[in-house]
């Protein structure tokens, strides 16, 4: 038996079903967040400690390299590697333990950072140390890098709050580290080495907060606690492996309040760091005025609160015993600053949207303020506070010599400058590394690091001679041989490294253009360059639901890597690369990552760097399927408006056979979707046979000066054949609001489910049509009016990307609305009815139009609202297809079935078709469209 052979048989002997070395998890664990590829061997999913020392020791046995992963939100290809991969998130992220009294709590590697702060906050604790990944980074990774984020500043880099650690060495020994008399024992040899070595690590190493790169062997010193668990937080799975740590947590700011200061630019900002310090901030950010820019553009004004004029702002955060004496402190520290302007925020909504925007800085600043994609590699330098100001200057210098770019963000407090550059990795690395050491050059006359927080990983532990002398290398090399003499664990990492240009992901990409599909307008026509706006943040593998956010359902219901966004980046990342995935479009890992993508969109709003993944699923199976022979379901459920028409004249017929349980499976298998569907029962009839309704002209209320409003009523296909009582509630709301109403005359289709399944060829043919029918009434003046919030979105996004040729699109792109977004834009003033509802907006709805105005119209109706965020699970033919019935259910029972059952008396509000028929469909419930409430409002009123 081959040696490669012979160990995946033993892993697989030893862990089952646990290990996976198929091609998709290859190429899915081949990246993490940073510029790097590297495919491992096999993948290992570990439950239990068991399972990773029995991995461990049978890689050690065959001289098979090993590599720790958390979230996978490495910036510097630390998560990486050639061998074997451990994921430690899926399996392994149990909180064991938390001593309120000690202040301490126990955790696998595995255990994500806000699953830990939501537990220890009823005790009024939290772990220190939040990087701004916190929502899906573990612990084990925070570990890894010495990860430290804003509130480092107060509460210290993740080595100063990990108290043990159970630690598995490159020699298959099991040790319990800590600190004290005693501590260097753990690991033979190790109390000679600092002897050796006291000279070197007295004055090289500790010369200030963030100083990451390299190993913290300060931390052995006999002055410093001997503290060998600290001394292995950093060393990015190079000495071993995290089993379990004991860590510290500290107390929670009882009411922080932020001192947002405004500076002319970013290096000026920088200047004024060493004045505030003495004021002892929680925290001490930068942000470069250009990324709220990005905000701005893509989310509208609105989603930023006011901020004080500057290129440049100085974001700290200032704790109080009471919300007024945070306030108070915040003015304090104001008045110290040299800010040209300032603004203060309390807590609250304002002061959280500003942090939302600092987290999101990974992202946003994936692009620069021209467009340009912009990459990690110097994301993660860091200075002594009082050098920042002038290391700044040099740094934007040194970009501009080069005709490089990025927008700078970080951890001004602790000196750390986070920046994404606009190499052009398109070509090669060859701009990249002369800058790179440039940078580090400049970095170390500063007396800087490498790195301030992220490790030096893959992207910089080439570069390590040039803030430390060789006898510090050495010493570093010395001290890995204790632990890992074989070389075995993460190699290639810190000591004896691989070159920073080698294994680069986006060279090996092959350039491929837009041709026949979607346009890929926002890059260029340049479809390589849109499937690399995924940088890996990972914030698709986070539940944001609490936060009011949708992205991404499918990895929230399975928690595997192959169905968040990011994993199905990478696998079509992987296609462009041809090494794993060799048949391109048609390969079937791409297949099996998009399988479960419910085509939401909520990453295109959710994820800062504007992913789309609805429109790549969409134009994968176009690319795939054109020509060829499709899946049933695509004939079916992708032309059922085509479908519903011919069925209407025997809706009895069709409503009879759906009630027959063994007619029903029939029918639903063939039509390629799963026979535990019901089949949506038609009405008598559709709306566009009501031509009494169709015809009738709006009786005008309008009591304003000038013409009416004019609407024209776009009755889509589900409205019109499976609901028709929305459109006729909705001619009821319009010309109570006072609008001259008409309707859409038949034919005007959006082609969602075309385009939901890859047909884009006849998708693009329906939206000529529909131009041809809808432009002459836009062109009279009429706003178009869309009922069901997935064809109304498909007018206002994918339209544009489809037909961008064609100036028409934009035209009614810019005419299309929501009955919400017309009837607050005249300014209606609703009935009262003051309801409790429970709201489940649908996703598209929430991704394209926002659900901003309708939820402005519930509350002046006087409505009690509570919102169920994510999605429904249904998601048009997602939820019906066959293979998606048990993904689907779970996303609904884990969101919307869970609030309704949560609260009975609230009625449901659900404007989407699917969500409707989602919630009928697993729970019995009924729902209504926001038009039929205000419609019955209105009757009421009148009555």
């Amino acid at each position: 038996m081959a040696p490669a052979k012979a160990f995946l048989a033993e892993l697989r002997a030893a862990l089952g079903d646990l290990v996976d070395d198929s091609s998709l998890a290859r190429g899915l664990y081949s990246s993490d967040a940073s510029n790097y590829r590297v495919v491992p061997e096999v993948v290992v999913l570990p439950e239990s400690v068991e399972h990773v020392i029995a991995a461990v020791a049978i890689a050690r046995a065959h001289g098979v390299p090993v590599t720790a992963r958390g979230g996978g939100t490495s910036c510097a290809g630390n998560a990486i590697g050639p061998g074997l991969v451990i994921d430690f998130s899926r399996h392994m992220g149990r909180l064991l333990s938390i001593d309120p009294d000690a202040a301490t709590a126990v955790v696998e590697p595995g255990v994500v950072l806000s699953t830990l702060q939501e537990k220890a906050a009823p005790h009024g604790l939290r772990f220190g140390p939040d990087p701004s990944t916190a929502s899906r980074c573990t612990i084990g990774g925070m570990i890894g890098n010495n990860a430290c984020g804003p509130h480092g500043l107060a509460y210290g880099r993740t080595a100063d709050n990990v108290v043990s650690m159970t630690w598995l060495t490159g020699r298959g020994e099991v040790i319990t580290v800590g600190a004290g008399d005693g501590a260097l024992d753990a690991v033979p040899g190790l109390e000679a080495f600092v002897a050796d070595n006291l000279a070197v690590l007295r004055t090289e190493f500790g010369r200030f907060g963030r100083q990451i790169s390299g190993y913290s062997l300060e931390h052995l010193l006999p002055e410093n606690g001997r503290n060998l668990a600290a001394a292995l937080v950093g060393t990015e799975g190079s000495c071993g492996i995290l089993l379990e740590a004991t860590v510290r947590l500290v107390p929670r700011a009882a009411a922080p309040a932020l001192a947002v200061l405004g500076y002319p630019d970013m290096a000026t900002a920088a200047d004024d760091v060493p004045n505030l310090l003495p004021l002892r901030p929680l925290a001490l950010e930068g942000l470069d005025a250009q990324l709220v820019d990005v905000v701005r553009r893509a989310h509208g004004a609105s989603s930023v609160p006011a901020l004080p004029a500057g290129g440049g702002w100085l974001i700290a955060e200032v704790g109080g015993a009471t919300s007024e004496g945070a306030v108070a402190a915040a003015e304090r520290l104001v008045a110290a600053s040299t800010a040209s302007d300032a603004v203060v925020l309390p807590a609250g909504p304002d002061a959280t949207r500003l942090w939302q925007i600092r987290a999101d800085g990974a992202g946003l600043a994936g692009r620069t303020a021209a467009g340009e994609q912009a990459w990690p590699g110097w994301e993660d330098s860091a200075v002594p506070p009082e050098r920042l100001g002038g290391y700044l200057r040099g740094l934007e210098a040194l970009m501009a010599e080069h005709g490089l770019s990025g927008l700078a963000y970080g951890h001004f407090g602790d000196g750390c400058v986070h920046v994404r550059i606009d190499f052009p990795l398109e070509r090669d690395g060859a701009l990249m590394r002369r800058f790179l050491e440039r940078a580090a050059a400049l970095a170390a006359e500063h007396g800087g690091s490498l790195s301030g927080e992220h490790g030096d990983g893959r992207a910089r532990s080439e570069l390590l001679p040039t803030m430390y002398s060789p006898a510090a290398i050495r010493a570093m090399e010395a001290f890995k041989a204790l632990l890992d003499p074989k070389d075995l664990m993460n190699p290639g990492v810190v000591v004896r490294p691989a070159p920073l240009d080698a294994d680069l992901r986006r060279p090996q990409a092959l350039p491929l253009l837009a041709s026949g599909g979607f346009a890929f307008a926002h890059d260029g026509g340049d479809v390589t360059q849109a499937l690399h706006r995924c940088v890996g943040v990972g914030k698709c593998r986070a539940d944001p639901r609490g936060q009011g956010g949708f992205m991404c359902p499918s990895f929230i219901a399975t928690r595997d890597e192959k169905d968040s966004t990011r994993g199905r980046a990478r696998a079509l990342q992987e296609m462009l690369n041809g090494g794993v995935f060799r048949l391109g479009w048609r390969s079937p890992e791409v297949h099996e990552a998009l399988d479960l993508c419910l085509s939401c969109k909520a990453c295109a709003t959710d994820c800062p760097t504007g992913i789309d993944m609805a429109m790549y699923k969409s134009e994968t199976l176009h690319q795939t399927y054109k020509g060829r022979v499709r899946p049933l379901s695509h004939y079916t459920l992708g032309r059922l408006p085509d479908w519903l028409r011919l069925a209407a004249p025997v809706a009895r017929l069709v409503n009879l056979a759906g009630r027959v349980p063994a007619l029903r499976r029939a029918m639903m298998t063939l039509m390629g979707a799963d026979p535990r569907r019901s089949l949506p029962p038609l009405p008598a009839a559709p709306f566009r046979w009501d031509r009494a309704a169709r015809r009738r002209p709006s009786v005008s209320a309008h009591s304003g000066d000038g013409k009416p409003p004019k609407v024209l009523l776009w009755v889509d296909s589900f409205s019109d054949a499976l609901d028709p009582g929305i459109p006729r509630d909705a001619l009821t709301v319009l010309a109570a609001a006072g609008a001259d109403v008409e309707v859409a005359g038949p034919g005007a289709c959006c082609g969602l489910t075309l385009v939901s399944t890859g047909q884009l060829t006849a998708a693009k043919a329906r939206l000529r049509r529909t131009l041809d029918l809808l432009i002459p009434r836009v062109r009279e003046g009429r706003a178009v009016i869309g009922l069901e919030p997935s064809c109304t979105a498909t007018l206002r996004s994918d339209l544009l990307e489809l037909l961008p040729e064609d100036p028409r699109a934009a035209e009614l792109a810019r005419s299309v609305m929501t009955a919400a977004e017309f009837l607050t834009a005249i300014g209606w003033e609703p009935p009262k009815a003051a309801q409790k509802l429970l709201v489940q907006p649908h996703c598209h709805h929430y991704a394209v139009m926002g659900y901003g105005p309708d939820r402005a119209l519930l509350e002046a109706m006087g409505c009690d609202v509570e919102t169920s965020a994510g999605c429904c699970g249904l998601a048009g033919n997602f939820g019906m297809e066959k293979g998606h019935y048990e993904v689907s259910e779970r996303i609904a029972r884990g969101g919307i079935l869970a609030h309704a059952a949560a609260a009975p008396d609230r009625r449901i509000l659900a404007d989407g078709f699917s969500c409707r028929t989602q919630v009928r469909d697993l729970a019995g419930l009924e729902s209504r469209h926001l038009v039929q409430i205000l419609a019955e409002a209105i009757r009421a009123d009148a009555s």
